[in-house]
């Protein structure tokens, strides 16, 4: 039975959605998804690797969180936890934490495939279960962010948990592609709404409850909420897409992916 099916997803709707709402829908539409999500793209973000985004860009290419070994590393939004897998491969000491218990158990069931166990820990981003400057990186590849209702919440709760000089860096869909169709092919290269609508993305049951929601910032409310946290903003990495890449990934394609870009990459880090 398919995630919509479960969560009972009727339509869409148009209007705000608290965190409250947000995180019950998160919660309940990734247990429901889990399983799908992970058989369609599990091959794309493998079972201890550290996969950026759906242009293909590998952390261990990248480096873009710098020196891991014997770091204790923050992941949130972990999903599966294949990030933090490779991260244990590489000498850090990460906790993958996420909302759903139904990745988080794929995420156990994996852990014990592999052979590299991470801690795992069920909460929401917008409130770290975890006391002041005890991590040294915090790292997230499409987790939690794009789908809270207060990401500058998570800004300074991630500030408040790193320790001095700790870095943060954390990937979302690049914010320009609100503004268009989730279409791989050519009807998702015309403009159909205003990048400067924050409207969540809302489905909803027979109720009008939300079923699943994604939030929309701009790229300069990104930038804000990282400063208004403390943190300072070191790069934004925005992938192009590889030439030779033909994988379709959602809404990620060869065919936009050539044209404007479908990742923004935030590397940020609290003051020494």
């Amino acid at each position: 039975m398919s995630a919509e099916k479960i969560v009972g997803t009727t339509g869409l709707a148009r209007r705000s959605v608290g965190s409250a709402e947000s995180e019950h829908a998160s919660r309940r539409w990734w247990d429901a998804d889990a399983r799908d999500y992970l058989a369609e793209h599990g091959a794309d973000i493998g079972d201890a690797e550290f996969v950026w985004c759906p242009e293909g860009l590998h952390e261990g290419d990248a480096g873009l969180l710098g020196d891991v070994t014997g770091a204790r590393v923050l992941e949130v939004g972990a999903g599966s936890a294949p990030c933090s897998r490779w991260l244990a491969a590489q000498g850090a000491r990460p906790v993958a934490l996420d909302l759903s218990a139904g990745m988080l158990a794929h995420a156990a069931e994996l852990g014990g495939r592999t052979g590299i166990r991470v801690p795992l820990v069920q909460a929401g981003a917008e409130r770290l279960p975890f006391g002041d400057a005890v991590f040294d990186i915090a790292c997230s590849a499409f987790g939690a962010v794009p789908f809270v209702a207060d990401p500058g919440r998570v800004m300074r709760e991630v500030a408040r948990v790193l320790r001095p000089g700790g870095r943060w860096v954390f990937a979302v869909n690049h914010p320009i592609r609100w503004a268009f169709p989730d279409d791989p092919g050519p009807d998702g290269l015309t403009v159909t709404q205003s990048y400067f609508d924050r409207t969540p993305y809302l489905e909803v049951d027979a109720d009008g409850a939300a079923t699943y929601v994604e939030h929309h910032r701009t790229l300069g409310d990104r930038i804000r909420d990282v400063v208004a946290a403390g943190l300072v903003l070191e790069d934004l990495v925005e992938p192009e897409w590889p030439e030779g890449r033909e994988r379709v990934w959602g809404q990620w394609s060869p065919l936009r992916g050539a044209l404007f870009p479908g990742t923004a990459i935030f590397v940020t880090r609290r003051p020494a």
